[in-house]
């Protein structure tokens, strides 16, 4: 199954037998106090910024999420998707769950965007999955509704078969879908990395769909994250996860050997390549 993203003139191909595409989850303001006092000053640059030093650590497509206190998204949504586009020519996932604000950014965005996050939620789904169906959008689907996350994997691939049963009555086809099964803290939940893994190895095999995940969710709360974000975003990439949003920066090499050991990479060239530059540069 193949899905395209696209910018104005730069186009992101997902499918299994292709390289992970990584999702850079830079530009959210949530834990981040500088970005959340830019925003709400309508400071551009600083998401500008942001929006480079994802695309040099390697991002394909970026996150853009401006929900904070203070910030109106209707205006700070196409504001930042204005400003990115002045800079960058990566695809733009956008993270929002007002109509009126996508409506806007999507107005102005030429190409095929990425929204995140529609849920199981009938409320969610009834305002969202008209706006992406009007502007073409691929979606995440996250595996929670009404009744909140599932606790078993199983569970999770029902909420998937809903959401994606109500996109394709909406006229969104399957390949416009990326399912996110959910990671949720391990430190909370001692099975939920299993149970995260086998919701993929499920939704990969019975729904056929592309896959993305907010890897570094497992590691909340724990100790030396960065390593724990590293092991598990390569057995997610294993189980069938290939568009995940990370810290481009730390999952680019993760990412690469996950490539090359799955056969994703012919013959190693792109891991050579970055090997060959990481040397000239150190």
């Amino acid at each position: 199954m193949l899905t395209k993203l696209s910018s104005k003139n730069k186009t992101v191909k997902i499918a299994p037998e292709r390289p992970v595409v990584l999702i850079g989850e830079g530009i959210n303001p949530t834990g981040r106090p500088r970005l959340a006092r830019a925003l709400a000053k309508g400071d551009m640059a600083y998401v500008q910024k942001l929006a480079l030093e994802q695309a040099e650590a390697g991002a394909d497509v970026l996150d853009v999420n401006v929900g904070s206190g203070g910030v109106d998204e209707v205006v700070a949504l196409p504001a930042a998707v204005r400003a990115i586009g002045e800079v960058c020519d990566l695809p733009l996932c956008l993270d929002s769950r007002n109509p009126a604000a996508l409506a806007a950014a999507l107005a102005i965005y030429e190409g095929t965007a990425l929204l995140n996050s529609i849920n199981g939620e009938a409320a969610v789904m009834e305002r969202l999955l008209p706006i992406a169906a009007e502007y073409g959008c691929v979606i995440i689907a996250l595996c929670t509704d009404d009744e909140g996350i599932p606790s078993t994997a199983s569970g999770r691939l029902l909420v998937a078969e809903k959401i994606i049963n109500q996109a394709e009555s909406a006229g969104i086809a399957r390949e416009n879908i990326l399912v996110d099964c959910l990671a949720e803290s391990a430190g909370a939940t001692p099975a939920a990395g299993a149970i995260c893994l086998e919701a993929v190895r499920l939704v990969r095999s019975e729904l056929g769909c592309n896959m993305t995940l907010g890897a570094s969710n497992i590691s909340f709360g724990m100790p030396n994250r960065e390593t724990i974000n590293a092991r598990f975003l390569a057995m997610a990439i294993a189980a069938g996860v290939n568009a995940p949003i990370v810290n481009a920066a730390q999952a680019k090499e993760t990412a690469m050997i996950a490539d090359l050991l799955m056969g994703n990479d012919e013959l190693g060239i792109k891991y050579i390549r970055a090997e060959r530059k990481k040397r000239r540069m150190s």
